[in-house]
């Protein structure tokens, strides 16, 4: 399918006739006939049959972003110059947001297209009304070929044209090959909700490279397990491992998109604990939806659509109450379960239930709750559990062991499909796996693991290499840094107020950075970070640059629990006397009142440990680690509790800001 909806060599354009051009475009784009989008086809069109006279090359319109779910207006491939063009007709003013737009078209490009990595990219804003000015051209300080947005009018277009290729060396481009080559991106997990929820499938955003193949693969196992469960009128668990960032999210949402059919009953639902991931979701779902009827000329309320959203995503907590009045079966067939290491134990939900519900004696984890919710039905159901490792991080969190205890004691009937890979330690089975030995409906299936980590397209050892850390292996450690180093910077530093500045500096168009810190460090507070202070992770995810509420403002930060689930493009991770290194090892420590308290249970130290793993594979594309001096006039803050962290991540290898 091609990503575009016209293309054709600069002299065929200028040959043809602007009612051929736009007829092509109309034709392919399977718009009705829009007056608003015509105008703009015929002014950009006008503008570039004056401009590109001179010049040797292709020209394409409408150039698909689907990781983005947009369109480049114009791209040009002029000797060795990929131009980006984006028109803003009758604009007397070049707005941020429209520099953004530009150049994270230009950065798509550059990080996800084969044939544009190695390529000069020139990302063009052209506010057709705006006075004289010069052109200027910069480079970025990644040296990745990709040119500062250059701003421009519609009479000094081609000065800057002819600038760029002054400028640019290299063999030219081929234009065939170019348009041939694959389209591999990373998308986050809320670019990919919002693709998802309009009807693109998990390999249309997604990389399909060999290395991310199982992505689909995931995705395609588990619904012929829903469509064999459906068919054969059995009842179905299914477990899905997978490595922080591997997508488990993503196939989660694709499962749930996939099987909304409201006619035959068989509607899923995307389930999740984590409170701020659900909200996220559908808080950006529904802004894109209303965004996208707007520009038809469309008027929807948010609340619509939030409402529909509502019924695939949903709080587990929610879902599980509702039920507990509820004794019929649920309306879905398939319940997908986001983050299923994290559903309470049996002690954790009866407490809960007495002291909030007001039901005394309940009897049931939460694992077995839900799992019996889908037994109701009398025909098929199937439960997918997307099991993440070393990711459980509050009190009463059970691991895997509860819902594989629940179907070997209570649904012996049921099928169980397990990832080959949920014997390994991370993923806290224990020994309720060996209880599957004796279950006769077991199938193990290596397609049920997602081994690579998709949310750093940079580096997908980074959770190896978190894992070594917080593990202190420093051999490996140091190794594995090695490998990703020059595509991954992670840097150290001990002042906040540097670490703000190279986020900034990092940082181009869009892409989201932010402070992450442990919900146990409250002696930050002499650097204003108040991990008490009230934090809403929908403006912080969400908001733009203008927004003080948004995470680019660096003021309000997000801890594990708000951001467990979701990534940035860069983070600084801001490191507490909370998780000590020292010779011993780690030591684990809780603030309370006013002095730092041991924490001695076992449990408390792997949810602890586990929150710097959280936040430390957070960036897609770089980080920042500050680790305060301390101050020996603060018996709270003896520089004794930071100095030996900072010097164990120096010795790791990372650079020190």
């Amino acid at each position: 399918m091609k990503r575009f909806f016209y293309s054709n060599p600069i002299h065929g354009f200028l040959q043809s006739t602007k009612n051929e051009i736009i007829g092509e475009l109309v034709i392919n784009s399977g718009f009705a006939d829009e007056l608003t989008q015509k105008e703009a086809w015929q002014q950009q069109i006008n503008i570039l049959k004056d401009v590109l006279t001179p010049y040797e090359g292709s020209i394409f319109f409408e150039y698909s972003i689907p990781r983005m779910g947009r369109r480049i207006d114009v791209v040009l491939i002029i000797k060795n110059v990929i131009f980006i063009l984006e028109f803003k007709v009758g604009e007397k003013k070049f707005h941020q947001s429209d520099i953004d737009q530009v150049y994270d078209y230009a950065l798509d490009l550059k990080n996800f297209h084969e044939t544009s990595h190695i390529h000069l990219i020139a990302p063009v804003l052209i506010a057709t009304e705006t006075k004289a000015l010069v052109t200027t051209l910069s480079t970025t300080h990644h040296n990745d070929n990709l040119l500062f947005p250059i701003k421009t009018n519609t009479k000094l277009l081609d000065d800057a044209i002819t600038k760029v290729l002054e400028f640019a060396d290299g063999e030219s481009i081929v234009t065939d090959n170019w348009a041939d080559g694959s389209y591999s991106p990373t998308p986050t997990i809320i670019e990919a909700a919002k693709s998802l929820f309009n009807n693109h499938s998990v390999t249309n955003i997604a990389r399909s490279d060999a290395t991310a193949k199982n992505l689909s693969l995931t995705s395609k196992a588990i619904s012929d397990i829903i469509e064999n469960s459906e068919k054969n009128q059995q009842k179905a668990i299914c477990f899905v491992t997978g490595v922080p960032g591997a997508g488990k999210t993503l196939v989660g949402l694709d499962i749930a998109t996939k099987h909304l059919d409201d006619k035959k009953g068989v509607a899923s639902v995307y389930l999740s604990g984590n409170g701020p991931l659900v909200a996220i979701l559908r808080e950006a779902l529904a802004r894109d939806r209303v965004s996208k009827e707007k520009k038809l000329g469309n008027k929807l309320k948010k609340g619509v659509v939030l409402r529909e959203v509502k019924a695939f995503i949903q709080n587990v907590h929610h879902y599980r109450d509702e039920y507990l009045y509820d004794a019929r079966p649920p309306f879905d067939h398939v319940a997908i379960f986001d983050e299923a290491q994290r559903a309470w134990n049996l002690t954790q939900t009866a407490n809960f239930m007495k002291r909030r519900k007001n039901v005394p004696n309940f009897k049931h984890s939460e694992p077995e709750f839900l799992i019996s919710c889908l037994d109701r039905h009398k025909d098929w159901g199937v439960v997918v559990c997307l099991v993440g490792g070393g990711q459980e991080i509050n009190i009463g969190e059970a691991g895997i062991s509860e819902w594989i205890e629940a179907i070997i004691n209570f649904f012996p009937k049921w099928y169980v499909y397990v990832s080959d890979r949920l014997t390994d330690n991370e993923y806290a089975a224990g020994k309720a796996l060996d209880l599957l030995n004796n279950h006769k409906n077991v199938i193990f299936s290596k397609d049920l693991h997602l081994s690579v980590s998709l949310r750093s397209f940079r580096a997908e050892n980074l959770s190896h290499l978190v894992k070594n850390l917080l593990d202190l292996e420093i051999v490996d450690a140091q190794n594995n840094y090695e490998l990703l180093k020059k595509k991954y910077p992670i840097v150290i530093t001990r002042d906040l107020s540097k670490a703000k500045e190279w986020l900034k500096k990092q940082a181009r168009g869009t892409e989201r950075y932010g402070i992450v810190v442990s919900s146990q460090a409250e002696r930050l507070k002499p650097h204003c970070i108040d991990v008490k202070s009230p934090m809403n992770p929908i403006h912080w995810f969400l908001n733009d640059k203008e927004d003080v509420r948004s995470s680019y403002y660096l003021e309000a930060v997000a801890t594990e629990f708000h951001i467990q689930g979701l990534e940035l493009d860069w983070t600084c991770v801001t490191w507490d006397a909370d998780f000590r290194h020292s010779l011993e090892g780690w030591k684990y420590f809780s603030f309370v009142g006013s002095k730092w308290n041991n924490i001695r249970k076992e449990e408390r130290k792997q949810y602890l440990k586990n929150a710097y793993r959280v936040l430390l594979t957070r960036a897609r594309q770089g980080m920042v680690i500050v680790v305060p001096n301390g101050d020996s006039k603060d018996q709270t803050r003896n520089p004794d509790y930071y100095d030996a962290t900072f010097n164990y991540l120096k010795k790791i290898g990372f650079e020190v800001l």
